[in-house]
């Protein structure tokens, strides 16, 4: 009897559990669809953008002066410090003179033997031409006597070029500034031989204020904003020209903006690049000949440009980016997109969006194209961006 007692609360136990089960499975199958997943969009708003460029190069000094001697010698003294500020016309070194003022000396001395010689060949020419006119002479002596007038003129004036390049030599044993700028280190000394137009120079000056920025860009580059700017999607301002930054090497900005002064003509065989120069201001002397730098030019101005948030922006297997967004019937869809550069933590899209479209930016990973799915507004994104009335610079890369 116990035995049958315990058989039969086992058996109400389990018919217990096993409605319970199917209690709970016939209220699951009652319930409806899922939900649709929930993902934050910004709505794409079309935006003025000033575009720059970011490229290499280095310094070189507004002007440079390599000092030779226009005369030999033996230089006597040595008159600058290396290293110091110099001005045009300053004396550098001082060659022993004493031949070159032999040579003026004896040079004068010639023109005065010829100028002495010349007022009696003129007054014998004279008194020839009379006597010939009363046949007095022959036509050979008044011959010989107007050539001997003609031959002494000449002799004064070599004896005066003479002179002159005397003096000009005697000049240049004095050995002064070309121009205003920084000294660089002597190559001679006092008592060192120097010879006429020698190939290594005695010293260089270079002019550090303003200096030049000469950088590389490459042909592809150029030829990619004048199709742009000839279809008109940008436009070129006075900024572009005098607005240029300036990335020293420690990363800092320089403190003074630059001026476009010039495009080569002339492409490099090896590279396909042009050169182009600036011009800065260097009051402080930061800048120094041969530095690296990297330059900002402002390319232009694009007034209908379109940018995406960078999280909003994979890529498939290939590599090629896409982006989701949610259409008007609220289904995901892909868009491939054509990127032009980064600008901040944004996309500039060149082709793939247009203006009132939204694109998914969170939520990506749980939805795929063709479902339908809940959308909620992006507020920390790039829609606050879009509000802000300063618009942003895009850098190229």
């Amino acid at each position: 009897m116990k035995i049958y007692t315990i058989t039969f609360r086992m058996i109400v136990i389990s018919l217990l559990a096993a409605g319970f089960l199917l209690n709970g499975c016939s209220d699951k199958g009652k319930g409806g669809p899922p939900p649709p997943s929930e993902v934050s969009v910004v709505t794409i708003q079309e935006r003025q953008v000033a575009t720059t460029t970011e490229l290499p190069g280095r310094t070189s000094a507004h002007l440079i002066a390599e000092v030779r001697p226009q005369v030999a010698g033996i230089i006597q003294k040595r008159l600058f410090t290396e290293g110091a500020n110099i001005r045009a016309g300053e004396v550098l070194f001082q060659i022993d003179s004493s031949l070159y003022q032999a040579a003026l000396n004896n040079a004068k001395a010639s023109l005065a033997r010829s100028e002495a010689n010349l007022t009696t060949i003129r007054l014998k020419a004279a008194r020839l031409k009379e006597l010939l006119a009363e046949k007095a002479v022959s036509q050979q002596d008044y011959d010989d006597a107007a050539a001997a007038l003609k031959q002494t003129q000449a002799d004064i004036q070599l004896g005066k070029a003479s002179v002159e390049v005397a003096r000009i030599n005697l000049e240049h044993t004095t050995i002064t500034a070309p121009i205003s700028g920084r000294i660089g280190r002597s190559s001679v000394t006092q008592g060192a031989l120097v010879t006429t137009h020698q190939s290594q120079p005695m010293v260089t000056i270079q002019q550090l204020d303003p200096m030049y920025v000469d950088v590389t860009q490459s042909t592809a580059e150029i030829l990619r904003l004048r199709r742009q700017l000839q279809e008109g999607r940008i436009e070129i301002s006075k900024e572009h020209f005098e607005g240029v930054r300036l990335l020293l090497e420690d990363g800092s900005e320089y403190p003074f903006r630059g001026t476009l002064q010039f495009q080569d003509i002339t492409v490099d065989l090896t590279t396909g690049s042009v050169i182009l120069r600036m011009v800065f201001p260097n009051p402080k002397g930061i800048l120094l000949p041969n530095m690296f730098v990297r330059t900002v030019i402002q390319e232009g101005t694009r007034k209908n440009a379109i940018l995406v948030p960078q999280q909003a922006v994979s890529r498939d297997p290939k590599g090629n980016p896409y982006t989701l967004i949610v259409n008007a019937g609220g289904k995901v869809e892909e868009k491939p997109l054509t990127l032009d550069r980064a600008i901040g933590d944004e996309w500039l899209v060149s082709a793939g969006l247009s203006e009132g479209e939204r694109v998914i930016v969170e939520g990506m990973q749980k939805v795929k194209p063709g479902v339908f799915v809940k959308v909620v507004s992006f507020k920390n994104g790039s829609e606050e961006k879009q509000k802000k009335a300063t618009p942003p610079a895009a850098q190229a890369n």
